[in-house]
């Protein structure tokens, strides 16, 4: 993403969303609890543009996706998108898909790790807000649930079908897909679903932990890393070895990596400034 901006001033209030920021974390906390935070077509250009805006300004160093109340995130509110779907035209919806398309996408492209602090239910889009995120912290009450198909829809909606083959294996990705059927926590755990399973009622503690853990750390090699891990998904090994080589020099010239000398030889704890 590119730093430089032109007329439009930053984004001051969020109406679909609950910003938080703290020392270089921001949670972004999905606030409709009475509908299990279901998305409408708000929510979904609000986290498009905020991920863009955030990519841009480079002051948030990890980011939290959490969902108020009993869950994380129900999917598409069923009046609000599915109902409001019905009535739309071929270009209407293409526009839409697309929409959803590119919250997936500045997910995985922005700049910093993002983790969703999942509990509860975890369904249809809201399942593949989680998959787009780098960590997957979920307590025991956490079900993920790819409801696409229950609906009449492709199983691979919203890079659905290529994120998750390549996180779980084609083998599971196909039965969830597919099926639809609730992978609880247990599971989700066993397949590689999430990354962390915590005891229960402590994912969003565990996520906010591990976000300062990666905003104290080098910002830099954070983002450069998630770079190489979604570019070189589809590279031959030669095309990604030489990517990785480039990569390397480029992080060698860095101000972070004379730190981490400095800070090694003077037997202290390296002052990480993400340049």
């Amino acid at each position: 993403m590119s730093p430089f901006t032109g007329s439009t001033p930053r984004t001051e209030t969020w109406r679909h969303l609950r910003l938080t920021r703290q020392d270089g974390v921001l949670t972004v906390t999905l606030a409709r609890p009475e509908k299990l935070n279901a998305l409408t077509f708000g929510a979904y250009a609000d986290l498009r543009d905020l991920l863009a805006e955030l990519s841009r300004e480079r002051s948030v160093r990890a980011l939290v996706l959490a969902g108020e109340g009993r869950g994380f995130c129900s999917g598409g509110d069923v009046d609000e998108i599915i109902g409001a779907t019905l009535g739309l035209d071929t270009a209407e919806l293409l526009d839409f898909n697309r929409m959803t398309g590119q919250v997936v996408r500045a997910l995985r492209e922005c700049p910093f790790p993002v983790i969703a602090a999942v509990h509860g239910i975890a369904a249809g889009a809201g399942a593949v807000l989680a998959l787009a995120a780098d960590f997957r912290i979920a307590d025991p009450s956490a079900r993920f649930a790819f409801l696409f198909t229950r609906v009449g829809l492709s199983g691979g909606d919203m890079g659905a079908a290529y994120l998750l083959p390549r996180v779980v294996g084609l083998g599971h990705a196909t039965r969830l897909l597919m099926l639809g059927e609730p992978v609880r926590a247990a599971e989700a755990e066993r397949i590689g679903l999430i990354s962390e399973l915590t005891d229960e009622g402590h994912a969003d503690e565990r996520a906010a932990a591990l976000a300062r853990r990666l905003a104290e750390g080098p910002a830099l090699a954070y983002a450069q890393t998630k770079a190489l891990l979604t570019a070189e998904l589809d590279m031959p090994l030669a095309a990604a070895v030489e990517m990785d080589a480039a990569t390397q020099a480029l992080l060698m010239t860095s101000a972070d990596y004379a730190e981490f000398h400095a800070a090694f030889t003077g037997r202290r704890d390296a002052r990480w400034q993400g340049r």
